[in-house]
């Protein structure tokens, strides 16, 4: 079963990244999504508004 991504670590690894490593907000969003084992940040995101809605975690 697959745990809901933590937002605060995200949220702070995005930041990392842009503001550190020079990437754009859509590439450090990537690069934090990534982290949790998301393709990119549009899946992160979707995966949380479908968890959100569904009250459950996405099949």
């Amino acid at each position: 079963m697959m745990v809901p991504p933590n937002i605060e670590e995200f949220e702070e690894r995005a930041a990392i990244a842009e503001y550190d490593g020079g990437l754009s907000r859509s590439e450090a969003e990537d690069v934090a999504a990534q982290d949790q084992g998301f393709i990119n940040a549009q899946y992160y995101w979707q995966w949380l508004a479908d968890y959100v809605v569904g009250r459950g975690i996405p099949h």
